[in-house]
């Protein structure tokens, strides 16, 4: 039996799990409780005004209509939600219900700090959310939080500048391929005149980029063993992405060397003044375009290039988890199902300008009109696949100290592709081999 049946088995066997007989009802499991009643706290990461307005008008309407299970909204912050994580896990103080993404939930999971959801979730839930957004969530033989709003990488593009290059257009249905991108590239960048570009690259977290792109040309990098282990291996695959990026900035000269270093939001005083035509950003970066762009500015949507595979993409979900000491999972499972209902699941996903797991949420209308790009983003949807590095223990590390440097200095021009490929695997497996023993 191949490994692809292999792991269609397992997701098939949580999925299972997750449905046997929950609903999420009941007493709590034990802990005290607060003036006769039940406190959860909920840590939210929302952070754009109309996400966190969402969520905690989504609280106040739980509260009012469950008045013996409260539930006090926390802010949390991504830029240090994991360092905080683990020292309110150390000091026995983590929240009830916990908002993070799946790719940092790992560490968590195999280290007992996160409940397995298997036996507490309602099958309304489970079964509106597709396997494979169950497997970015699944480590072992557990389920340890609930992907609810997820984003694919797209090209945000001048249409003024593209459409009248005279360019295909690509769609969902056919995108470019990474080759035909690089063409366009150039035909975009001899049209543009001195000193523009056709991309810019906004590559300040590369890692993550480089990998979710990646799947649609084969490239894994990661590969599990037998044994259960995993290893770093680099195949023509996972060399499509990076020397793309790399021809782009240092032989093409078609993507701006200066952006390389910087955010998503940094790129765009510079594509809002027509110095590029397109910049890849996550899908949720068009709320920043719309509200920000000049006046008269035109902007579109267009598909990520795609390999061989076809327009998948690793993704890494945010998710809603429940710590293994919270004194009342059944009651956080409860909030948690509140939060998914599917309408609820479209307020969340509108809020933060992403797209929901959810089916029921994602067939809403008001996610595939064709205004702001919501049609593309949704018709990418079914593509989305967990991210290559998802269930790997030393993740983090590698990245900050093996695989971030390395590839900002071969998209610089500062090392070679031999060069890349020793750091990634002999310097990354070490790293991994740590947490592996």
């Amino acid at each position: 039996m191949g490994g692809r049946s292999v792991r269609l088995l397992t997701v098939t066997a949580v999925l299972a799990l997750l449905l046997t007989g929950c609903s999420g009802d009941g007493d709590g499991d034990g802990g005290e409780r607060s003036g006769g009643g039940i406190r959860l706290r909920f840590q939210s990461l929302a952070w754009q005004k109309e996400s966190v307005d969402a969520n905690k008008e989504l609280v106040r309407e739980w509260n009012e209509r469950n008045p013996g299970i409260r539930v006090d909204y926390v802010q949390g912050s991504w830029d240090s939600v994991h360092d905080q994580l683990l020292t309110s896990f150390e000091g026995g103080e983590a929240p009830d219900v916990i908002h993070d993404a799946a790719d940092d939930l790992a560490d968590f999971a195999y280290g007992g700090r996160l409940a397995d959801l298997r036996g507490l979730l309602s099958e309304r839930l489970t079964s509106d959310i597709p396997a494979h957004s169950w497997r970015t969530a699944t480590f072992g033989e557990g389920v340890y939080g609930v992907p609810f709003l997820q984003e694919p990488r797209v090209l945000i593009a001048n249409r003024k500048i593209v459409e009248s290059s005279g360019v295909r257009i690509p769609t969902p249905a056919r995108p470019w391929s990474w080759e035909e991108f690089r063409a366009v590239a150039k035909e975009l960048t001899a049209a543009m005149g001195e000193g523009r570009y056709a991309v810019a690259w906004p590559l300040r977290e590369p890692v993550s980029v480089t990998l979710n792109l990646g799947l649609s040309a084969g490239g894994r990098l990661f590969h599990r063993g037998g044994d259960g282990k995993v290893s770093i291996r680099f195949t023509a695959g996972d060399a499509v992405v990076p020397e793309t990026i790399h021809d782009q900035v240092t032989i093409d000269r078609t993507a701006s060397p200066s952006t390389l270093g910087a955010g998503g939001s940094d790129a765009l005083p510079g594509f809002f003044g027509g110095k590029y035509a397109m910049v890849p950003l996550g899908f949720s970066y068009r709320q920043q375009i719309a509200q920000q762009a000049p006046e008269g500015f035109e902007w579109m949507v267009l598909p990520a290039p795609a390999g061989a595979g076809g327009p998948v993409q690793g993704v890494s979900p945010q998710t809603l988890s429940i710590a293994a000491d919270s004194p009342h999972r059944k009651e956080a499972a409860r909030f948690i199902d509140f939060l998914l209902s599917p309408r609820n699941m479209v307020r969340l996903a509108k809020g933060d300008w992403m797209l929901p797991t959810g089916v029921r949420a994602l067939a809403d209308p008001s996610l595939r009109e064709e205004k702001d790009g919501w049609a593309t983003g949704a018709a990418l949807a079914g593509e989305l696949r967990s991210a290559p590095a998802q269930s790997v223990r030393g993740y983090p590390e590698w990245k900050d100290k093996v695989a971030t440097p390395a590839y900002q200095e071969y998209y610089n021009g500062a090392i070679d592709r031999a060069e890349l490929e020793k750091r990634l695997v002999k310097d990354g497996n070490l790293v991994l081999s740590r947490y592996q023993r």
